[in-house]
């Protein structure tokens, strides 16, 4: 008779603990900034974003310059968007980037990569859609290292029989 007791006890003390609540308010609050702002890094190869997105109209501005000022190829700017197209909150947010390192290509997946981890922040019902897209996976890919002997990382110098 106590361990149906503490079985019944037990299985109270789950069900609340699994229940949504005010908790998972808070937490989503603690994830933005005083001016209501959503933060995250994304990395790609060498490159570095620090992004930050908060409602507004759309815009997307990264190192203080408009988006198609600075990623001028149309494919670096798609490559931008992506994340936002698969959540289907294209043009519903204000998006504010740092990038440093690496090349346009590479800083370009930085900040698709920092703006799918903000928008996270800022909505954690898109984890599963952004999941199943990849974008939230750091891509590890990076350059090889040169080794001794050779001229760059696999190339061997030019062969000579005689």
């Amino acid at each position: 008779m106590a361990e149906e007791n503490k079985f019944t006890e037990l299985k109270s003390t789950l069900i609340k603990a699994k229940q949504p609540g005010a908790d998972d308010a808070a937490k989503v609050d603690n994830k933005r900034d005083s001016k209501g702002r959503a933060y995250a890094t994304g990395r790609r190869k060498e490159s570095v974003a620090r992004v930050w997105i908060k409602p507004g109209s759309g815009k997307i501005t990264v190192n203080g310059r408009d988006e198609t000022v600075y990623f001028a190829r149309p494919v670096l700017r798609m490559i931008l968007r992506q994340p936002l197209v698969a959540a289907g909150r294209d043009g519903q947010y204000d998006i504010i980037c740092k990038v440093t390192g690496g090349g346009l290509s590479g800083q370009a997946g930085a900040v698709r990569h920092g703006i799918s981890k903000a928008l996270i922040a800022f909505e954690p019902n898109l984890r599963p859609t952004l999941k199943t897209g990849g974008f939230l996976t750091r891509d590890a890919r990076v350059v090889e290292r040169k080794k001794y002997g050779r001229p760059k990382a696999r190339r061997s110098f030019q062969f000579s029989k005689r």
